[in-house]
């Protein structure tokens, strides 16, 4: 019978203090940068680099979860309507595994059709269900967008009568619950921001939404980091997804790039490497998605980059404003309002006083 897990895999789970980790990375990722393993506690950090799960199918992502963690990553960003879950429970689930939960961080994501606040904790329960975990770290409210429950695959009819406000109420349950440590949202825009900071009890602790170097949005993180509100970049490879292949059809794939292949070789390290080092060093937590082992390994080697401040603002200066993931037409809605439209209509210089404490227990 072949072993649940692999070699390498088995060691690291068996480790209290420490983690394993494969001679040939050993100097290549530098693992003091994130935060330092505790048996006393879970995680206080998200790590600044994590694997994320979108479009990773079934035992694609149960593998690419054991590749991660065999390469030392320590946060994995999923969600419900990524359809993965359960494959992904495979590997945390693992008798070896779970004594060892308080290691990483797990983010997930409550749907659209979940807005509902009598669904709410129904969807987190199956979550945690399918993930084999008695916890997350963060849950997000995906997007800010309410969907009628129990409808086909494909269609999407808007719940009119409920509000971001009666779904966030119902996320803070669940922090006081214990069955996360956190709250957040992902693909607010800044109004909508504005709109839940007023009213809510709880503070989002994060916001994870699409920001590359096509779209920088600096203004926008700059204004999250002074909030304390952390941001999560999705996909931070740009149209390296093959999602996006019909985006915007004249730009390079990131990877492509001359600029991103020229900088990153006066770096001696490879174009995602610098790219996702770019992503972390302006602010912003990093979860590329990858199923492939080499990948997966040299994502995580973007640890050891760093740019000169001369540098920082020549990428700057590279940003197109080009968003690959807006379903608003498809939806019937208006996302991300005063972020393309030019308006620059946010908060970027004033610090909120708005609602109670940060999205944590």
């Amino acid at each position: 019978m072949q072993p649940l897990l692999s070699p390498h895999l088995l060691a690291w789970c068996l480790l209290t203090t420490t983690l394993l980790l494969p001679a040939s990375l050993a100097d290549q990722i530098p693992f003091h940068r994130q935060q330092p393993l505790s048996t006393k506690g879970p995680i206080k950090e998200i790590p600044q680099v994590g694997l994320g799960l979108w479009n990773s199918k079934d035992e694609d992502a149960s593998n690419a979860v054991e590749y991660a963690f065999e390469a030392g990553y320590r946060h994995l960003d999923s969600a419900a309507a990524y359809g993965n879950e359960d494959f992904v429970g495979r590997t945390l689930g693992n008798s070896s595994l779970s004594p060892h939960r308080h290691k990483y961080w797990i983010t997930s994501k409550l749907w659209n059709t979940a807005h509902q606040p009598k669904h709410v904790r129904p969807a987190l329960e199956k979550t945690l269900h399918d993930l084999q975990v008695p916890y997350l770290d963060l849950y997000l409210m995906h997007w800010p967008v309410a969907f009628l429950p129990g409808q086909k695959p494909g269609r999407t009819v808007v719940d009119q009568d409920t509000s971001v406000h009666d779904t966030w109420a119902a996320m803070e349950e669940l922090v006081r619950a214990n069955l996360t440590r956190h709250i957040g949202v992902s693909n607010f825009s800044p109004r909508q921001l504005d709109d839940l900071l007023a009213r809510c009890d709880i503070r989002p602790w994060a916001h994870e939404f699409e920001t590359h170097p096509y779209l920088q949005q600096q203004e926008f993180v700059d204004w999250h980091r002074k909030n304390n509100i952390t941001v999560i970049a999705y996909s931070p490879l740009a149209n390296m997804n093959p999602t996006y292949s019909d985006k915007y059809p004249d730009l390079p794939h990131v990877l492509d790039d001359p600029f991103w292949i020229d900088l990153a070789a006066e770096k001696n390290v490879t174009p995602a490497q610098a790219i996702l080092a770019w992503g972390r060093q302006r602010g912003t937590v990093v979860i590329p998605k990858s199923v492939h082992r080499d990948r997966i390994e040299e994502n995580l080697g973007s640890l050891k980059v760093s740019f000169t401040e001369k540098e920082m603002l020549k990428i700057a200066e590279q940003d197109k404003r080009s968003r690959f993931n807006n379903p608003s037409k498809s939806w019937g809605v208006e996302l991300f309002e005063g972020l393309d439209d030019g308006s620059s209509r946010f908060m970027a210089n004033e610090e909120v006083q708005a609602c109670g404490r940060v999205g944590e227990n």
